[in-house]
């Protein structure tokens, strides 16, 4: 399993280790509004799933920007933005960002998503830092798992990845 630190201190990851090339298992979500969001309601799309602990923080923030501004250039690909966060407070957050590109969902009440792709941090109960790349044919094509939570993903790798995603 990956090792995980957050603020230098390691972490209990709970979850299955998601590898590239695996089958991208399905999760239920909640929209800003409550309503549930799976990863089979973007099938057919390349996806970018961007994973932060909370969004009220500066590196999540900046991630969730970044990957705003990027998708606005990558034609056929969604980007969700998943975190353990309230959907009241994304929902917040997003109107006051005014972010267009990406879709920020909230795991917060069964933690689906972060048992799937294991980046649940057991003792925060919070999820860990990474990015997944899933192609059209919902195969894993790229899998970032940051070793330590207060560090920025690699952008270019995961873009890259994207990009070259069918």
């Amino acid at each position: 399993m990956t090792q995980v630190t957050f603020k230098h201190n390691p972490v209990t990851i709970l979850g299955s280790e998601v590898k590239v090339g695996d089958q991208a298992k399905n999760f239920t979500v909640l929209a800003n509004d409550l309503s549930e969001v799976t990863l089979n309601d973007s099938k057919g799309s390349v996806r970018i799933i961007s994973v932060i602990p909370s969004i009220d923080t500066g590196v999540c923030e900046k991630q969730t920007r970044r990957f705003n501004e990027e998708a606005a250039k990558l034609e056929g690909v969604k980007v969700l933005t998943i975190s353990v966060d309230l959907p009241f407070a994304q929902r917040r957050w997003c109107a006051a960002a005014g972010l267009e590109n990406v879709q920020v969902l909230s795991d917060h009440r069964d933690l689906s998503f972060g048992q799937a792709y294991g980046v649940i941090m057991e003792e925060l109960r919070l999820l860990a830092r990474s990015v997944f790349v899933i192609d059209r044919d919902d195969r894993v094509t790229y899998v970032e798992y940051v070793g330590e939570g207060s560090n920025h993903p690699n952008y270019e790798a995961a873009l890259d990845a994207a990009r070259s995603a069918k």
